[in-house]
């Protein structure tokens, strides 16, 4: 009887052990995708388990139920949940948990966006390249926990879905995207107090590796070129279009996305409704702390935005990654930002490690990590969206805390400043280079300030082909020094010019907002030998 009494015994743990091997767990908590003002996707994945049910409400006591999916993302026994929730009221708050037989997720919330005629206003979190760094391994944790929530939480009253509206990633979510483990642990697992409450948008980027965990991890609106789902697509909230692209190989050379992208542009012109245009899209057209990333799809993609905001006089954005550190800039010609939101995670690319080249667009680059917040106001009488750039620092420097390192409105309506009066030179000057001389920067609007001068010299007086060309910033911060420091952009020198010859010159300002002023009356000089 002892013996028989042991083998029970010995029976039970083994089974106990086996069990215990076997007990269902969250791999992916839960995490929202594809909101619309009435209906949101929940996604999360378990070690195993078929049911996919989430319970929601307006209250915590939750009372309604919905049921979804489970889908197979490895070869293992792990199972992909999606629950679409419909019949939702718009710019709502819901809370919600997931379950999967016996395993249940805490509760959490999350706000249905609004309609345009709503006119709210919002906020949205842009960040990018967060892959791993073994060096830093926990960066992007400290990015999200340290960052983006410490700053929500200080810098507005409320809970977190009530003061951001969607995450924007452009690209580099995990080292290397055909690694199973990585999506789970260096990705969801740090963002997953984000990404339960507010769903997170990212456009495709080379470390993903065109990898089918990607298009298994995420459910992105399905609008674009339909052989090509989800490498491209847009997403409206309230007045702000925002688009998804593939700038990656193989995918930025199709044809069938610069249609899908012509024919967007060409509805959202028409689009009473849309304010503003926001892409997304990995690599740069010009980056100033890492030439090799740039490509020349990105650049057709920026010509495209830049002729739509002057066309229609809807203000765009292109945010970008691949190279680790933070730019902004701005288009001559159009009320169009270049913003490059890295790094969230990503070694940081530092000044000196690559070849760089200081392009006159833009007025910022940092070597550093942070994140970018983008404030929408949905007041259609007179709506702008303002773009900070939010500073943890970097390794060299040390750490900084949520330190504002950057700001730009951009106002939808034009708020032109007066056209400046040219002062000289009006008389006969010197080939050497002549000093041209304006005065000083004056607005209607009492926060505008001078903040970039274009100069131009001509043979003739319709400046078709001027003989000098130039387009300064008030500040222009390269290589941890600002080149433009103390000059007030009231005043520019030229190049060696031609003796004996008549030229014209004029001059026009711009304020803060991109928006520039009509061009000075013209004055003529004459060369002497």
């Amino acid at each position: 009887m002892k013996k028989i009494g042991l083998a029970v015994i010995a029976f039970i743990s083994l089974h106990s052990v086996f069990s215990q091997s076997e007990k269902m767990e969250f791999l992916v908590k839960p995490y929202l995708q594809d909101a619309e003002p009435s209906s949101i996707k929940i996604m999360w994945e378990t070690s195993q388990g078929e049911e996919s049910i989430v319970e929601y409400g307006p209250t915590p006591k939750l009372g309604k139920k919905s049921i979804g999916t489970a889908e197979n993302v490895d070869f293992g026994k792990s199972r992909l949940h999606t629950v679409k929730l419909e019949g939702l009221k718009r710019f709502t708050e819901y809370y919600y948990r997931v379950r999967t037989g016996k395993l249940v997720s805490d509760i959490y919330q999350f706000k249905t966006p609004p309609f345009a005629s709503d006119q709210e206003s919002f906020n949205i979190v842009a960040m990018s390249d967060m892959q791993k760094d073994h060096n830093h391994p926990d960066k992007f944790l400290e990015v999200v926990n340290d960052g983006i929530l410490q700053y929500l939480d200080k810098a507005f009253e409320g809970e977190l879905p009530e003061n951001l509206a969607m995450v924007l990633i452009p690209g580099d979510l995990v080292q290397d995207g055909t690694k199973y483990g990585q999506w789970q642990n260096d990705f969801f697992k740090p963002g997953e107090k984000l990404f339960s409450e507010v769903p997170v948008y990212p456009a495709i980027g080379n470390h993903e590796n065109n990898s089918v965990f990607y298009f298994k991890y995420f459910s992105l609106p399905e609008n674009g070129t339909p052989a090509y789902a989800e490498h491209w697509w847009y997403k409206d909230y309230g007045n702000t279009r925002v688009i998804g692209l593939n700038s990656n190989d193989g995918y930025r050379d199709s044809k069938h996305q610069y249609e899908w992208l012509r024919q967007l542009l060409e509805d959202t012109a028409n689009n009473e409704d849309i304010d503003f245009v926001f892409a997304q899209m990995h690599h740069p057209h010009k980056s100033e702390l890492w030439i090799p990333g740039e490509t020349d799809f990105s650049g057709k993609v920026v010509k495209m935005l830049e002729d739509f905001s002057t066309k229609t006089g809807k203000p765009s954005i292109h945010f970008f990654g691949h190279t680790h550190g933070y730019s902004r800039g701005q288009s001559k010609e159009h009320k169009h930002l270049w913003i490059n939101v890295a790094s969230a995670g990503g070694a940081i690319d530092n000044w000196g490690e690559y070849e760089g080249r200081d392009y006159n667009e833009f007025t910022v680059t940092q070597d550093e990590y942070g994140f970018v917040m983008v404030e929408v106001d949905g007041d259609h009488h007179n709506p702008k969206f303002t773009i900070k750039r939010i500073s943890r620092g970097n390794n060299i420097v040390g750490t900084k805390d949520n330190e504002l390192t950057d700001s730009i409105t951009v106002w939808k309506k034009e708020r032109k400043p007066k056209a400046p009066v040219a002062i000289s030179p009006n008389a006969q000057e010197s080939i050497e280079g002549v000093m041209l001389k304006a005065g000083p920067f004056e607005s209607d609007f009492k926060d505008a300030f001078h903040a970039a001068s274009h100069w131009q010299v001509s043979e003739d007086q319709s400046f078709e082909k001027p003989v000098f060309d130039s387009w300064k910033q008030f500040e222009n911060w390269y290589y941890l020094e600002d080149r433009q420091k103390g000059d007030d952009l009231t005043d520019e020198k030229t190049n060696r010019l031609k003796p004996n010859t008549t030229y014209y010159w004029r001059v026009r300002y711009r304020d803060q907002n991109l928006n520039w002023s009509e061009w000075s009356q013209v004055l003529s000089f004459e060369t002497k030998q």
